[in-house]
């Protein structure tokens, strides 16, 4: 093989690597098509978004700075901002018509998270 050849097979098209990408992404999380694909990112961009909308709204409105403590803006993300997160990607989901993956991801984040908190059997 020449090396022009070489050259030519090495090189990888923007189109190529996306497609792969997409279709890796397609396959991770079962989907039957990459419009779902497509959807799936949408409502993860479009809920991460709205998440620093309302974590800056409601820290402005409990009037947090540079001087608050870094231990209560952590308390306040986890009692507040987290929960919805995890309502509005149920809602933009739903919207997409993607419920059913996100619900199924849902309970196995929720089934993680609530390991440490369950009795072991025979205590």
């Amino acid at each position: 093989m020449s090396v022009e050849e070489k050259v030519q097979t090495a090189e990888i098209t923007t189109e190529q690597v996306t497609k792969s990408f997409f279709q890796k992404l397609q396959a991770k999380w079962q989907l039957d098509n990459m419009l779902q694909v497509v959807a799936v990112l949408a409502v993860f961009t479009l809920t991460g978004s709205s998440v620093v909308y309302i974590r800056k709204f409601l820290f402005e409105f409990l009037g947090y700075n540079e001087a608050t403590p870094f231990w209560l803006k952590t308390i306040t993300y986890l009692l507040f901002v987290f929960p919805a997160y995890q309502v509005l990607l149920m809602a933009y989901g739903s919207l997409f018509g993607q419920f059913r993956f996100f619900w199924e991801k849902e309970k196995k984040m929720l089934n993680r998270m609530s390991r440490p908190f369950r009795k072991k059997v025979g205590e």
